[in-house]
């Protein structure tokens, strides 16, 4: 199991609350990838660290992993 730093968690807390609110708000820097990965997407929580995910319908998303880039791996 990865850990991320417990100092991250304020800054997780608020991004996941932005990404409720408009998970195309320009501050997560929402983006497709690409590859292996196609179908899946990615926001920053910071420059290092992301959330990996996927829509499974217009309501509903599935947040797959938190990392930094070793998650597309």
């Amino acid at each position: 199991m990865k850990k991320i730093d417990i100092s991250l968690s304020p800054i997780v807390d608020e991004r996941a609350r932005i990404f409720r609110d408009n998970c195309f708000d320009a501050i997560l820097k929402t983006h497709k990838l690409h590859g292996k990965r196609k179908g899946h997407w990615a926001f920053s929580i910071t420059a290092k660290f992301r959330v990996m995910f996927a829509f499974i319908d217009s309501d509903t998303v599935l947040f797959e992993d938190v990392g930094d880039h070793s998650i597309y791996e």
